[in-house]
C-alpha cells in the first residue's frame, strides 16, 4: 500500500526519533512527511514502534492511505518525485 505519513512531535527528544524510525520505512518528501510503500505488516509494525515513541496527548502522527490511481495522480511543482521503490530496509 502507498502511505502519505506526516507527524507534529513536539518534544525535541522524540522528534529525531520518530524521524530515524520513518526513514527506515519510506521517504522524506518533505521535513516532517513521508512516502511509504509498506505491506498490511509493516504497517501494523510501524504503527506499533510509532506509538512506543510518541505521547498521543501531545504529538499527532496521520497516515494517509492513496489508491494506485490516486498515486498516479499526484503533482509536483519543485523539487522531487514519487516514490516508486517498493524495497526499503526496515530498521
Amino acid at each position: 500500500m502507498f502511505l502519505l505519513i506526516s507527524y507534529d512531535i513536539c518534544d525535541t527528544k522524540r522528534l529525531p526519533k520518530v524521524a530515524k524510525l520513518l526513514e527506515g520505512y519510506g521517504n522524506r518528501v518533505q521535513y516532517s512527511v513521508f512516502e511509504c510503500i509498506l505491506t498490511e505488516r509493516q504497517y501494523r509494525e510501524l504503527q506499533r514502534r510509532l506509538l512506543r515513541l510518541i505521547r498521543p496527548e501531545e504529538d499527532s502522527v496521520r497516515f494517509y492511505r492513496l489508491c494506485e490511481s490516486c498515486r498516479a495522480d499526484i503533482e509536483i511543482f519543485g523539487q522531487g518525485k514519487v516514490s516508486e521503490n517498493d524495497y526499503y530496509f526496515i530498521a
